[in-house]
């Protein structure tokens, strides 16, 4: 069945007022962000396709699949992002596909490059803009993330499906090329943080989204054995702080949305400072978001594409697979 929530405050399509972050910058591509309002007034286009893409961290109570089939956006799919991964040496979860892989999963979800894909989460922001990613980096670029996920789906009062999913009708998907560009591996890693930040032109700024507690040392991972701690040179900026927080009105829980553009580029000011900020922005220093797994680097990326940076990389290993490795040099301050 279909469940239609009560409609809410107006507070909420205040929030997602027309912005340029709201709109395409082609006919090609899609806009990073929708609201729930805008992404449910085309959810039923031919060709658009909606994909649940929540994970928690290993040692959550949730279980993102089994919410999924408790609720929905009307005919979304699930997209389980460690599945929908290239297996690693270091047992490493959802690291970015292999083409062939990504292909195969589009096929079975019914998406066609000409699809526009729609991602949400549960927790408003947090692993969606990680699928997001994954797709860009394909080169589909009609991709998208609901802003606010399915509480802020909810909180503007939009349908609910709670029947068991249908499956999708199965299409051939061409197997893309990654643009490699985009992803940044251990050695690549490495070398850079040997290089001086104040010389070298071809370093790349590390921002890296873990908690302060967690960059600094001060406070454990959550993957026991693993060492706290930072890559050299790089900077702290913990991914909650390009969010806001919101408290529903149907139930009282929190979510996140994104920043408004000048609160973003706030925030990144004051982790790494005005000037290297405005390099960052203008395209004169190359930038590489780096997490505790790789998901929410994601948020980081986003927020930088939001204000205009044009090619913010990734490290996939992020770092669990820099802390797993002897030999690495680890900050502790």
């Amino acid at each position: 069945m279909t469940l239609l929530v009560r409609p809410i405050s107006p507070r909420l399509p205040r929030l997602f007022a027309t912005s340029k972050r709201y709109r395409s910058t082609s006919n090609l591509d899609a806009a990073f962000l929708l609201s729930p309002r805008q992404a449910h007034e085309i959810s039923d286009r031919e060709q658009t396709v909606l994909l649940d893409a929540s994970w928690f961290l290993p040692n959550s109570p949730r279980n993102p699949h089994a919410e999924f089939l408790a609720k929905r956006l009307p005919n979304a799919q699930f997209l389980d992002l460690d599945q929908v991964a290239t297996p690693h040496e270091l047992g490493l979860k959802h690291m970015m596909p292999e083409p062939h892989v990504f292909a195969e999963a589009m096929g079975k979800f019914g998406i066609l490059p000409s699809s526009h894909v729609m991602i949400y989460d549960t927790q408003g922001v947090f692993s969606s803009p990680r699928a997001l990613f994954m797709f860009r980096a394909y080169g589909h670029n009609k991709s998208s993330i609901i802003n606010g996920g399915l509480p802020c789906w909810v909180d503007e009062g939009l349908p609910l499906q709670t029947e068991k999913p249908q499956i999708p009708e199965s299409v051939s998907y061409p197997v893309p090329n990654l643009d490699r560009e985009t992803i940044r591996g251990y050695e690549q890693m490495v070398s850079n943080s040997l290089l001086d930040p104040n010389k070298d032109t071809t370093y790349e700024l590390v921002l890296d989204a873990r908690s302060k507690e967690r960059f600094t040392g001060s406070a454990p991972e959550p993957r026991p054995g693993l060492s706290s701690g930072h890559i050299p040179n790089s900077f702290s900026l913990p991914f909650n702080t390009f969010l806001q927080k919101h408290k529903s009105t149907i139930d009282g829980s929190e979510y996140t949305t994104f920043l408004p553009d000048d609160a973003l580029r706030d925030a990144l000011e004051a982790a790494v400072g005005r000037e290297q900020a405005g390099l960052i922005i203008d395209g004169k220093k190359p930038v590489v978001t780096t997490c505790g797994s790789g998901m929410t680097a994601g948020v980081l990326w986003l927020g930088l594409k939001l204000l205009g940076v044009k090619n913010p990389a990734l490290y996939d290993e992020s770092w669990t697979g820099y802390a797993m490795r002897s030999e690495s040099q680890i900050v502790r301050n």
